[in-house]
């Protein structure tokens, strides 16, 4: 699959918010701040998964409807994707 630069900047940020949560860390922040930053972390990880899950069950599925095939297997690997990514 093709990640287009959308979901790329999406893991950019995430990166970004790491390393800003390290740095407050190192400046010795409060818990309350780091957790809320860490949520905010884990927040934009599970959309990123979302879209990407979802981008390549769309083009699977067109595909497989195309050759005429059964498209239950692969819709429920997705399902599955998603549920083992939480």
């Amino acid at each position: 699959m093709d990640y287009n630069d959308q979901v790329k900047n999406r893991l950019k940020r995430i990166e970004g918010q790491v390393r800003g949560v390290l740095k407050m860390m190192e400046e010795g922040k409060e818990c309350q701040d780091i957790v809320s930053q860490m949520s905010a972390v884990r927040s934009a990880l599970d959309r990123t998964i979302g879209v990407v899950v979802s981008e390549n069950l769309e083009k699977c599925v067109r595909e497989q409807i195309e050759r005429g095939e059964d498209t239950e297997d692969t819709i429920k690997e997705a399902v599955s994707l998603l549920v083992k990514s939480r």
